[in-house]
């Protein structure tokens, strides 16, 4: 019945319906790709130093699988490792929003750079904003927005997608804790100096014995282990670590006994998004270096971009990249504004990182020849795109959550 709809509107006295103030507010939001002042200086900022100190070093650092210490300096002096965390505590004090911009913005020069921040700031430093004690925050937040690198540390070699089937353990000690176990595919493990690390302290009750404990680089028994040797983000380390009887304080206990599984799920959750975005920055660098070639690269008498198939691949390539933006996006305002994201995270996560290998994989392509080799780019970004199916949840641990959580609404 479309009546009642339109009554409901003309309803409304005549004066009512003429007052430019009701017809303000029954125009929709502002469309999501509109930048706040801050939020386009904040993200002209990150694109100026990732074309100034990132792009130069790119090769480099990927071939020799880690970040310059330029680099590393830079993204801590831009405040770019504590955006969420308030000024009071030494962090810029910004949305998650806006910690996502900065995230697809170093993503469009090197993926590894913008996985170190997003880790950083969507996982380490978004814990303990959220569970940690007022004690804990005022000691390891001002360290992680000034010098400190952390890490967080949740999957095994019997846990990938299957999480919480987590064997480390943590034994009640007199003095606080023991932990035991070992942990696989540790980004930032390789510098970070702060680790959140679960483990199960009562494995008979299952997923809700696990907890998060704090554990700090050169703690006795700590050991972090040979980097990885990986396809692509090779600049990122992952290191596995191993725990013989660390033994950490009371208070080192992040949140309560038995909730870490919660922790992990809201924290990964958010965590998805930073990845939707790192690979929308990817696509971001595939677009713009396939855009360039054409432009300059003649064959037949005319500039590759007059060729209608190449314009049609730029065109999917666009439209691609534009979709998957809007994405994820919509779920990082739906998360700042305290609204239910889970859903749109996932969708975000999966289809960026489809985008990505499809971007990556075109623009080799347009490349030709050169695009298979090391010297323009295409190919770097080829092979860091295949880590978005994989981690912070693959791609079929995506689509279950979809699936669940669609069918739950018509259920």
């Amino acid at each position: 019945m479309l009546l009642p709809l339109t009554t409901r509107f003309l309803a409304r006295p005549l004066a009512d319906r003429q007052d430019p103030a009701f017809h303000e507010r029954m125009q929709p939001s502002s469309a999501l790709t509109i930048l706040s002042e801050d939020e386009k200086l904040l993200r002209q900022a990150v694109l100026d130093f990732s074309r100034q100190e990132i792009a130069p070093r790119v090769r480099q650092m990927d071939a020799a699988g880690a970040i310059d210490p330029a680099v590393w300096q830079g993204v801590f002096e831009l405040g770019l490792m504590g955006i969420e965390t308030p000024e009071a505590h030494g962090g810029a004090g910004a949305s998650f929003f806006d910690a996502i911009l900065v995230v697809e913005a170093l993503a469009e020069f090197d993926p590894s750079v913008s996985v170190l921040v997003d880790v950083q700031n969507t996982l380490v430093a978004n814990t303990l904003l959220r569970v940690a004690s007022p004690a804990q925050q005022e000691r390891y937040l001002p360290r992680l927005a000034a010098d400190t690198v952390g890490a967080y540390a949740l999957s095994e070699a019997a846990s990938g997608s299957d999480a919480f089937a987590l064997k480390s353990t943590a034994k009640k000690t007199a003095t606080g804790w023991r932990l035991n176990g070992s942990k696989l595919w540790i980004t930032n493990g390789g510098e970070a100096d702060l680790f959140i690390i679960f483990a199960n302290a009562d494995p008979e009750a299952g997923y809700r014995g696990i907890s998060a404990f704090l554990v700090e680089r050169g703690t006795p028994g700590f050991q972090i282990e040979k980097k990885e040797d990986k396809l692509g983000i090779r600049a990122s380390s992952t290191c596995p670590l191993s725990l013989e009887n660390v033994d950490i304080s009371e208070d080192a206990l992040l949140g309560e006994v038995g909730t870490g599984y919660k922790v992990a799920i809201e924290t990964l959750n958010e965590g998805r998004i930073g990845i939707g975005a790192q690979m929308v920055g990817l696509a971001a660098g595939a677009l713009r270096i396939a855009t360039e070639h054409v432009c300059e690269r003649e064959q037949f008498g005319q500039k590759l971009s007059e060729f209608q198939a190449i314009q049609y691949e730029l065109a999917e390539m666009r439209t691609d990249w534009e979709a998957a933006r809007l994405m994820v996006y919509n779920a990082a305002r739906l998360k700042d504004a305290g609204e239910d994201f889970v859903a749109a995270a996932a969708m975000a996560k999966l289809f960026s990182s489809q985008v990505a290998e499809r971007n990556a994989s075109r623009a080799v392509e347009l490349l030709g020849g050169v695009g298979f080799t090391k010297e323009y780019g295409a190919e770097k970004l080829y092979r860091d795109a295949k880590i978005g199916a994989i981690y912070e949840g693959t791609s079929n641990m995506q689509r279950t959550t979809i699936a669940k959580l669609h069918l739950k609404q018509y259920l």
